[in-house]
C-alpha cells in the first residue's frame, strides 16, 4: 500500500482526536505489558513500518536504542521531524531489510502486516535480524471493531481498514510460527468496546481501560522470545542458512537506504 502526504497527516491527526488518544494510550499500555520482560538499557531496537515514529518514540523513551524502516518517504520524513537525532531512520522494503543476521536485539512489528504485500516475508525477515525476539500488533478481525470499520460490507465505503488484512489471533499466531520458528510466548489485545465508547468517562473507560485476552479487543499483541528457546520449526534455520542475500549486499543496500534518508 503507498502512503501520501495526507495518509501521513491524517494518521497522526487521528490520534489527536478524544477517541483516537485514548486509543493511543491503551495500545502504549499493551506494548508497555508486552515487552515488559524484555530488557533495555543498550538494547538495540529496530521498527519495520516504522509509519510517522509514532510508537517508535514510544519505545525511545522506554530505553531502546531505536532505528525504524518505512516504505514511504513520506512517512520517513514525518518521523524524521518527529525523533530528529534519536533514531537511525532507514527507506526500504520491510519484506528485505538491510541489515546482517541478529543485528538488532529486538524487532517490531505494530500495525504494518496488515498493509504489506507479504507478511510471511516481513516476519521471516523480522525474526533473522533479531537476536532477542519480536513484537508483533495487529488488527483483530474478531472484534466489534472489525465489523464497525473493517468488514466491507455491501453498503460500506472503501476506506484503508476496510482495504487491510485483518488478522485473527490463531492466524496470526500460525503465520509467526511459520515465518519466526517460533510461538508467541503471550498474546494479549486492548479495545474491545465499539469506537464510540473509546472514551475516558465512567463505564466506558472501566470497559476499554484494561488489557484482555487476545480475541476481546480491536487490536492484538504478541510478543516472541527466541533467547533459550528452541525453535518450534526446524525448516526455519534451513531456510535462512545460508541467507539469500551476501553480507556486503545488505551493506551496499544499508548504505543507499541511508542515503534516502538524508
Amino acid at each position: 500500500m503507498v502512503w501520501d502526504g495526507f495518509d501521513a497527516e491524517k494518521f497522526d491527526e487521528w490520534f489527536k482526536t478524544p477517541a483516537g488518544r485514548f486509543a493511543l494510550e491503551q495500545e502504549v499500555n499493551l506494548m508497555d505489558h508486552l515487552i515488559s520482560g524484555w530488557p533495555r538499557r543498550k538494547r538495540k531496537l529496530l521498527e519495520v513500518g516504522c509509519g510517522t515514529g509514532l510508537f517508535l518514540e514510544h519505545l525511545y523513551r522506554c530505553g531502546f536504542d531505536i532505528s525504524g524502516v518505512d516504505h514511504s518517504p513520506v512517512m520517513l520524513e514525518a518521523a524524521r521531524k518527529r525523533l530528529g537525532k534519536r533514531a537511525s531512520l532507514y527507506l526500504c522494503n520491510g519484506e528485505i531489510l538491510p541489515f546482517d543476521d541478529n543485528e538488532f536485539d529486538f524487532t517490531v512489528l505494530w500495525t504494518v502486516l496488515e498493509f504489506c504485500s507479504d507478511p510471511d516475508a516481513m516476519l521471516s525477515e523480522a525474526a533473522r535480524v533479531s537476536a532477542g525476539g519480536v513484537l508483533v500488533g495487529f488488527l483483530n478481525r474478531h472484534s466489534i471493531y472489525f465489523l464497525t470499520h473493517g468488514k466491507m460490507w455491501t453498503w460500506a465505503s472503501e476506506s484503508t481498514l476496510r482495504k487491510a488484512k485483518w488478522f485473527s489471533p490463531s492466524e496470526m499466531s500460525r503465520a509467526i510460527k511459520e515465518g519466526t520458528g517460533y510461538k508467541p510466548v503471550v498474546t494479549r489485545s486492548v479495545l474491545p468496546g465499539p469506537m464510540w465508547s473509546w472514551k475516558k468517562q465512567v463505564p466506558w473507560k472501566q470497559l476499554n481501560g484494561f488489557v484482555y485476552p487476545p480475541y476481546v479487543g480491536a487490536f492484538t499483541g504478541c510478543r516472541v522470545d527466541f533467547s533459550n528457546r528452541r525453535p518450534l520449526n526446524p525448516l526455519h534455520a534451513w531456510k535462512h542458512m545460508p541467507s539469500a542475500v551476501s553480507s556486503a549486499k545488505r551493506k551496499a543496500l544499508k548504505q543507499e537506504c541511508f542515503r534516502d534518508t538524508e
